[in-house]
């Protein structure tokens, strides 16, 4: 429990301590190239995640680096818990937004940066607002932006994957982006399956290679939904022998 009030200490004091960095890069220079505005935009959050992730006691280890392509991707992951958010923000090099769920709009200070970064929120009971969701990230993706989607819509608590929605898989055909699977591990057992607040655990971020934007427009969106899901399903398995 000492743990967990730790981690939200330094969670909401590192928010106060970000708003004048929030409010000076706001005044980015508009002719900036996208790709040095998001390197500039996402270095205080990843610092702030990596601080999150050190203050749970993970041990937190990325492998597949290389597969991450140049340009803009979809980075589809699987949702394990609450820390895959900050684990994926502080170790993942690559920039990117998140596509959220709209109560995080309610939130101070982290809805400022997560608009800041190209997040895009959805109402999941709003049908009409999906589709508008999808655009938008679509669009976001086509600027330059890369953007990570957990098509679970909610966490697996460690109990196995979830069936995959198919609005990730047309978000990058409607972009023509290439899906960088990812497979996390491990974050469940730092909080969801403890009784006791936050324990350290290990945490494990497999980057898959990429189903290039030319796969994608092969597939019928349920069947791209499969090959993914298949894929990180796949790996999880292999984590879970190894271990």
């Amino acid at each position: 429990m000492l743990r967990m009030i730790y981690v939200f200490i330094y969670m909401s004091s590192y928010l106060l301590y970000s708003i004048p960095t929030l409010y000076k890069l706001r005044k980015l220079d508009p002719d900036m190239t996208v790709e040095n505005q998001d390197k500039l935009l996402h270095a205080l959050p990843k610092h702030w995640a990596k601080g999150i992730m050190k203050r749970t006691g993970a041990n937190v280890t990325v492998s597949g680096k290389e597969n991450i392509p140049n340009g803009p991707v979809l980075f589809v992951a699987n949702h394990e818990g609450n820390f895959d958010i900050p684990v994926l923000l502080g170790f993942i090099e690559k920039p990117f937004g998140f596509i959220s769920k709209v109560e995080v709009k309610k939130v101070p200070i982290i809805r400022d940066w997560m608009v800041m970064i190209s997040c895009v929120f959805i109402d999941r009971t709003n049908r009409r607002q999906s589709v508008q969701m999808i655009r938008q990230a679509a669009e976001n993706l086509k600027k330059g932006h890369s953007l990570v989607i957990f098509p679970e819509g909610t966490r697996s608590r460690g109990a196995g994957l979830k069936e995959f929605k198919t609005g990730a898989m047309r978000i990058a055909k409607e972009a023509g982006v290439p899906i960088v699977p990812i497979a996390v591990s491990g974050t469940s057992g730092l909080f969801e399956v403890n009784k006791f607040g936050v324990t350290p655990s290990s945490v494990q971020i497999q980057i898959l290679p990429p189903v290039t934007a030319q796969e994608i427009s092969q597939y019928e969106t349920k069947e791209l939904s499969q090959v993914v899901k298949t894929r990180i399903q796949e790996e999880l398995e292999k984590s879970k022998r190894a271990s």
